[in-house]
C-alpha cells in the first residue's frame, strides 16, 4: 500500500454553468492546478450550494436558462460581499463587463478564455481574499482585548455590536441597549460590566417593569425603619449596594414619571436619600439601561422624560433580531447543544462536547423560522431537542409546533405568481424544491410512496416536506 497522501487543496471553487462541456473543462483545469471543485448546473442550484458551503471563489456563467449570472450575483451580494466571483460569458463586451463589475463581480472573462490568465487571476484573488480575512481577524483580535464567552455570533452585525461593547466597556458612559425581547440585552450589559474597571464590584439587575412604583422606589433607594407601613427595619437600596459597580435597568420604559424624576437626579447629582431619611448618600454607579420599546416615540407622546432619555442615551447599542442574523443560527445551535447536553449528561464526547446534530430537514426548518422570540426562543427549542433526542441525529419531529410550521411555509409571490425580486435564498430554494416535488407527484398520480422512491428520500421526509411547503395532494387526477 502506498504511503502517499494528497496535498491539501489550494482552495475550494464553485463552477455555476448550464453547459456540461464548460463545467468539465473548468473542472479538469482547476483540479490539475490543485483546487477542490464543486459544480452546479444552473443559478438556482448554485445559490443552494453557496448557501450550504463556503467557497474561496465562484466561476459564474452569465447566460443560464433559469436565472442569469447577474441575478445570481445580485442575490449573493445581498448577503455576502466577500466571496470572489468571476463572471464568464460567450457574449463579451465592454458594456457587460462594466455592469458586472459594478454589480459586485471581481473579474470578467469571455469565452474562450486564456487558461493561463484565468489561473493567474484565480490564484491572485484567492490569495488576496485570505490575506484580507487574516488582517481583519488580526485587527479585531487586537481591538477586542475582551472576551465575551456567553455571547455567540459571527455575523457582521453582531461583530459590530461586540466592537462597540469593547470600546465602551472601560469608560464611565451610560449605555442604552435596545432590541426585541429575547435578543440578549442583559448578556450585553454583563459583558460591559465584566470588561470594565468595575468588574470586581457588584452588577445588579433591576427589572423595572415587574415592580409597582412604591416598591421600585424602595428597591432602588432603600428605606429607614418606620418610613412606611411594613418598614420594620432599615434596608439598603440597589444604588447603595451597587456602589462602585453597575446597575442594569431592564425595560426602563416602564418606570413611572415619579421614579423617572428621581432617577434623573441620581444620574445628575450622583446622590440620593433613602425613603424616610434626610441624609444624603453619595454614590458612584454606572447605569446600563435596556428597552424593547421606542423611547424616542415615548418622549414625543409625553410618556417618558426627554431629559432622562438623553441622559440614558449617551451610547446606544442596538441588538439585531435573530431573523436578521440567521448566519449565527448554526453557531448558536452548537453552543446550546453543548450547554444542554452537559446539563442533561447525555450525548457528550470525551471532550464533553455535544455530538447531537439536526437532520437536514430539521435544520432547514430552524433556518426558515422567523424566531419572534429571538435567541431565547431558539435556546428553548434546542433544550427541548436535547431532552427529547433518542439518537445523535435529531429529527424534525422533536421541534415544537411553532417551528414545524403547521400551516405550511409561506412563499411570497408577486401578482404574476413569481417570486419577488427581494426573495431570500430560503424562499428561492423552497420554491424550487416545491416545484420539483409537485412535478414528481403529478408524474406518479400523487402517490407519495412512488414519489419518495423517485426522489430517493424516505417517505417520512417527503411527507414532512409536503406539509411544510403546503403542497396539495390531489387523488385520482389521472384515469
Amino acid at each position: 500500500m502506498s504511503d502517499f497522501t494528497a496535498p491539501p487543496a489550494r482552495g475550494r471553487i464553485l463552477i455555476v454553468d448550464d453547459e456540461e462541456d464548460i463545467r468539465e473543462s473548468l473542472e479538469t483545469l482547476l483540479t490539475l492546478e490543485g483546487y477542490s471543485v464543486d459544480m452546479a448546473v444552473n443559478g438556482t442550484a448554485g445559490l443552494e450550494r453557496m448557501g450550504q458551503t463556503a467557497f474561496d471563489l465562484v466561476l459564474l456563467d452569465l447566460m443560464m436558462p433559469d436565472m442569469s449570472g447577474m441575478e445570481v450575483l445580485a442575490e449573493v451580494r445581498q448577503r455576502d460581499r466577500e466571496t470572489p466571483i468571476f463572471l464568464i460569458t460567450a457574449y463579451g463586451s465592454i458594456d457587460v463587463a462594466v455592469k458586472a463589475l459594478k454589480a459586485g463581480a471581481n473579474d470578467y472573462f469571455s469565452k474562450p478564455w486564456d487558461n493561463e490568465k484565468l489561473i493567474i487571476e484565480i490564484d491572485r484573488q484567492i490569495a488576496k481574499g485570505r490575506l484580507e480575512r487574516e488582517n481583519v481577524e488580526l485587527k479585531r483580535a487586537l481591538k477586542q482585548r475582551y472576551a465575551f464567552p456567553n455571547i455567540v455570533g459571527k455575523s457582521d452585525r453582531m461583530l459590530r455590536v461586540l466592537d462597540t461593547v469593547a470600546q465602551v466597556a472601560p469608560s464611565r458612559a451610560t449605555v442604552l441597549i435596545t432590541g426585541e425581547t429575547g435578543t440578549g440585552k442583559e448578556l450585553i450589559a454583563k459583558a460591559i460590566h465584566t470588561n470594565s474597571t468595575r468588574a470586581d464590584n457588584p452588577f445588579v439587575a433591576v427589572n423595572s417593569g415587574s415592580l409597582p412604583p412604591d416598591l421600585l422606589e424602595s428597591t432602588l433607594f432603600g428605606h429607614v425603619k418606620g418610613a412606611f407601613t411594613g418598614a420594620i427595619a432599615t434596608r439598603k437600596g440597589v444604588f447603595e449596594t451597587a456602589n462602585q459597580g453597575t446597575i442594569f435597568f431592564d425595560e426602563i420604559g416602564n418606570i413611572s414619571p415619579e421614579i423617572q424624576a428621581k432617577l434623573l437626579r441620581v444620574i445628575q447629582e450622583r446622590e440620593f436619600a433613602a425613603l424616610g431619611s434626610n441624609d444624603t448618600i453619595h454614590v458612584d454607579v454606572r447605569l446600563v439601561a435596556a428597552t424593547n420599546e421606542d423611547l424616542r416615540k415615548m418622549v414625543e407622546e409625553k410618556r417618558f422624560r426627554e431629559d432622562l432619555y438623553y441622559r440614558l442615551n449617551v451610547i446606544q447599542i442596538a441588538l439585531p433580531p435573530l431573523r436578521e442574523r440567521k448566519e449565527d443560527i448554526p453557531l448558536l445551535t452548537e453552543h446550546f447543544f453543548d450547554k444542554y447536553s452537559r446539563e442533561n449528561e447525555k450525548y457528550l464526547d470525551a471532550a464533553r462536547k455535544s455530538v447531537l446534530r439536526f437532520e437536514p430537514e430539521a435544520f432547514q426548518l430552524l433556518m426558515e423560522h422567523t424566531w419572534p422570540g429571538n435567541v431565547r426562543e431558539l435556546e428553548n427549542t434546542i433544550e427541548r431537542a436535547v431532552v427529547l433526542a433518542t439518537t445523535a441525529s435529531v429529527p424534525a419531529t422533536v421541534l415544537p409546533d411553532t417551528v414545524l410550521h403547521p400551516g405550511g411555509m409561506r412563499i411570497r409571490r408577486d401578482d404574476a405568481g413569481r417570486l419577488p425580486a427581494d426573495a431570500s435564498l430560503y424562499e428561492i430554494v423552497a420554491d424550487y424544491e416545491r416545484r420539483t416535488i409537485v412535478d414528481v407527484l403529478e408524474g406518479v398520480n400523487f402517490s407519495q410512496t412512488e414519489a419518495a422512491e423517485r426522489l430517493r428520500i424516505p417517505l417520512s421526509t417527503l411527507n414532512q416536506k409536503i406539509k411544510r411547503l403546503s403542497i396539495e395532494i390531489r387523488r385520482g387526477s389521472r384515469g
